[in-house]
């Protein structure tokens, strides 16, 4: 048995595939869109994970009118706030999340805010008192201007922040902010994040005397 310690001064908080398991609901609406497309499945689920909808379409099909991609994310975005059937917090998110009480931590995730709060209330999460969410920045990830903002709304440099993420986008934007990247689930494995864990229950949280955080990885 593996165990490792990581320190930070903030931690910054994917949503989906991260805290909350909402694969059901998004690979559903994802494969209808991807049938009425022509598109094959393979093709389209390694870019659905991480990103806003309308950046999934725009690289699957770069010469679609990106109105009727806005018009499509709505549609979908629509359709996921009345369906949570599926939805879940991943392994442990609950005590994990309960363990963060003083320690300076946000969300930042892809979908809006009303999105999120739907998502997190049906896994029975918490929802942070920081969050970032799609209608507040211009650039979805892999870019990293989530985490950076967040990190600048904590005060926090972004290189002594720790991320979470599960998707490639997500990865790829925590690691492009500065910030060492802790992957969550098996998907997180295949995108070489700075550490990695299979969920939570595999996580334990103190705080450091510095009023950040102390986390032991078990693995």
């Amino acid at each position: 048995m593996k165990i490792q310690t990581v320190t930070a001064s903030a931690l910054l908080l994917d949503m989906d595939g991260t805290l909350v398991n909402s694969d059901a609901v998004v690979e559903r609406l994802w494969s209808e869109w991807a049938a009425v497309q022509g598109l094959a499945w393979g093709a389209v689920e390694p870019l659905i994970h991480g990103r806003q909808g309308w950046l999934t379409m725009s690289l699957l099909l770069p010469d679609r009118p990106p109105a009727d991609n806005l018009a499509d994310e709505k549609r979908m975005l629509d359709e996921s706030r009345v369906d949570v059937a599926g939805v879940v917090a991943v392994p442990g998110a609950g005590v994990f999340l309960a363990a963060l009480d003083g320690v300076p931590h946000a969300l930042v995730t892809s979908a809006d805010d009303d999105l999120a709060r739907r998502r997190m209330a049906a896994g029975g999460l918490p929802f942070p008192a920081v969050a970032v969410t799609a209608e507040m920045v211009g650039a979805s990830k892999p870019d990293p201007e989530g985490f950076l903002l967040a990190a600048s709304t904590l005060g926090v440099d972004p290189g002594a922040c720790l991320v979470l993420e599960d998707s490639e986008a997500g990865i790829a934007a925590g690691l492009a902010a500065g910030a060492r990247v802790l992957g969550v689930g098996e998907r997180a494995a295949s995108y070489s994040p700075t550490y990695w864990v299979p969920d939570f229950t595999a996580v334990s949280v103190s705080v450091a005397h510095d009023g950040g955080v102390r986390l032991m990885l078990v693995g």
